[in-house]
């Protein structure tokens, strides 16, 4: 019996793996469709995401099915609780990268962000990326170095975002309204997609760890804002 739910909770790991690798091409492709204008590529991580979708709801249910048959308990049992928690992050995290894409998308044939903002947001498209390989290793690995490197990253994302509202309430920066909309929704998007890294990387801290205090609480304070 021992063996059999072993088996299962291996799968879950597995399975937030390859939702974090498909998370992965997503925000590449939105980064990369944003800044070039690539109608195609927009429409794929558009299509792929129902494919993350599909994964968190399978995650789900074989949480559920272990927490009821075999009732977990210590180490099992935040194993589980945590993989049901970050199942729904990495699926937070394919949304926002499809959202990015709907952007490009929507202001196809032109490049979305305005000129002024181009650069920053090439600049967040890499961060964001660089926190998504970063979770799909720290998932593989529970390195507690790396968890740390997400937040720090994260920090980069955060002072990327607040750069955005220098240029958009810059009187000499010329922007249409509908650039300037865009430009606020895809800073969001970014510094959004950075904070479930974050979230990420403490729900593996306290998997490794068991402090509640340290990893869990400040996740759960943040996702509140």
């Amino acid at each position: 019996m021992r063996e059999i739910f072993m088996q299962e909770l291996a799968q879950v790991g597995e399975d937030l793996q390859r939702m974090s690798r498909l998370v992965i091409d997503a925000i590449e492709k939105a980064s990369t469709a944003l800044q070039t204008a690539d109608l195609q590529l927009a429409e794929q991580v558009i299509r792929a995401d129902e494919q993350i979708d599909e994964i968190e709801r399978s995650l789900d249910e074989q949480c559920i099915s272990l927490l009821a048959r075999q009732a977990p308990v210590a180490t099992d049992l935040r194993v589980v609780i945590a993989a049901l928690r970050m199942s729904a992050t990495i699926e937070r995290m394919g949304d926002l990268a499809r959202h990015i894409a709907y952007v490009a998308r929507g202001r196809y044939p032109e490049v979305a962000p305005s000129p002024a903002m181009q650069e920053i947001f090439a600049q967040m498209g890499e961060a964001a990326t660089k926190v998504a390989h970063q979770v799909s290793n720290l998932l593989a690995t529970r390195d507690l170095e790396l968890a740390a490197g997400v937040e720090r990253d994260d920090d980069a994302l955060d002072a990327l975002h607040k750069q955005t509202f220098t240029i958009l309430l810059d009187p000499e920066v010329e922007m249409t309204k509908q650039q300037m909309v865009d430009g606020v929704l895809l800073g969001r998007y970014f510094e959004r997609f950075g904070d479930h890294g974050v979230s990420v990387a403490r729900r593996t801290s306290y998997l490794v760890t068991g402090d509640l205090t340290n990893s869990v609480a400040r996740d759960d304070a943040a996702s509140e804002h």
